[in-house]
């Protein structure tokens, strides 16, 4: 079934009229969290009407010269690619956030400084998340896949399923068990900052000042030329190639600056029902609401140790305050998430034909569906929807306890979590329907 395109549009204009807007996304490493974990969490703000699933593919060995066909070009595929658990739009290829096998986990924002984002189709950076957690094993192995692939491929091409033509530039956050490293790129120039302990957290605005631990080899000759530095003050990334400088973000009260205080505020406890109550913050904007909304949202823990797994949870549908947050081991045998995977429509998706987005399909998955309905009676039946709530955090408190035990004793039998998240999804539906 096809809908109308005019929701889309309204939707460009209203963003275009607007302040850049984008998600946040967050880590925590001791000693900021209760033991030796790293903690990650990332809401993906999106227009309203868009379906975000949850996928997972397996790992895979491919053979010389093999191509990849991502959202909008075809690219070389590498000798092997890691199993990955995924959290994406569901019109196209890439990703906005998820983890490997190796428990190296990526978000991305979209931000919006000097250059002009691209028109031209090139790689997304939902594109470049999902490669990097492909390709690379370690959190500074994604940096140096992210900016191979920028220098290669380049980034560009329309961010939304639309014909009217929306982009950005974007920043990357990423961690592994040890380590986390924020990327930040204007084109193909880009700047890489490593974090070993403590906090961060990245918004829609440039956040990389003067410590810089990698960078594009002609990133400060380049804006020497374009006249944005003088050659002679400290460099900073985001003075520099940013619209706005690092002050003047710090105390706009934007949502970068109320995620790290929200960080700040927890700072020596961080858990993952933190994160997630981080991630259900409304008054900060980091929930968002409205034309431009949360329409998904993940958190992860990942122990030091690796003789404990790393556990992934993912809503799957929008308002993390009004879904589920549902665990995601990584073990072998794991199929296909049905519930969460929405349809396919191969070559006659109006994606992949040109001119593009013509059309639109219904690309709602099962529990999207079933959480919309659900939704809507929580808006509008205020004591019957407490109590779905009540269910649904009772259902997650559960989850959430469960998973520490292999997060504190590793897995035994990993037979019982092939089906982990597939079965917590179908406890989630058994709750709505009870209700």
């Amino acid at each position: 079934m096809l809908k109308s395109k005019s929701i889309g549009t309204y939707i460009v204009v209203y963003l275009c009229q607007m302040k850049p807007s984008s998600c946040d996304t967050f880590v925590a490493l001791p000693p900021s969290t209760e033991g030796q974990r790293i903690i990650f969490g990332k809401n993906s703000d999106r227009p309203c009407d868009e379906v975000q699933e949850v996928v997972y593919f397996p790992a895979k060995d491919y053979s010389p010269g093999e191509k990849v066909e991502c959202t909008y070009i075809e690219i070389e595929q590498t000798a092997h690619t890691y199993a990955v658990v995924l959290s994406r739009p569901a019109w196209l290829w890439g990703a906005e956030m998820g983890a490997n096998e190796h428990q190296v986990c990526i978000g991305n924002e979209a931000v919006w400084g000097r250059e002009s984002a691209d028109h031209e189709e090139a790689l997304l950076g939902m594109d470049i998340v999902r490669l990097g957690l492909e390709r690379a094993d370690t959190a500074e192995k994604a940096v140096d896949v992210i900016v191979e692939l920028l220098e290669k491929y380049g980034q560009g091409g329309n961010c939304m399923e639309d014909e009217c033509t929306f982009t950005y530039h974007n920043s990357f956050l990423i961690c592994d068990r040890t380590e986390a490293w924020v990327v930040e790129t204007s084109g193909k120039y880009w700047a890489a900052e490593r974090v070993e302990n403590g906090y961060r957290n990245i918004s829609n605005q440039y956040s990389i000042t003067t410590k810089i631990d990698k960078e594009h080899p002609r990133m400060r000759q380049y804006a020497q030329e374009q006249g944005w530095w003088d050659g002679k003050v400290e460099f900073s990334f985001a003075e520099v190639y940013s619209f706005l400088t690092k002050g003047r973000i710090e105390a706009s009260g934007s949502r970068y600056c109320e995620g790290r205080r929200l960080l700040e505020k927890s700072k020596g406890h961080i858990t993952a029902e933190t994160m997630m109550d981080i991630l259900r913050d409304k008054e900060s904007g980091i929930n968002m609401e409205g034309m431009f909304m949360t329409t998904g949202s993940m958190v992860s823990v990942i122990p030091k140790d690796h003789l404990f797994p790393g556990v992934h949870f993912f809503t799957a549908t929008p308002d993390p305050e009004r879904s589920v947050f549902k665990p995601f081991i990584f073990v072998a045998d794991i199929k296909q998430l049905k519930h969460t995977c929405s349809p396919c429509f191969g070559e006659d998706d109006p994606v992949k034909k040109k001119p593009r987005f013509q059309s639109k399909p219904n690309r709602k998955h099962s529990l999207f569906i079933k959480h919309e309905v659900v939704a809507a009676i929580i808006d509008s039946t205020r004591e019957k929807g407490q109590r779905i709530v009540q269910k649904m955090r009772e259902l997650e408190k559960q989850k959430v306890a469960e998973m520490e035990q292999y997060l504190t004793r590793g897995v035994e039998d990993s037979t019982l979590l092939v089906h982990l998240f597939s079965n917590t999804v179908e406890e989630e539906i058994s709750t709505y329907n009870k209700a």
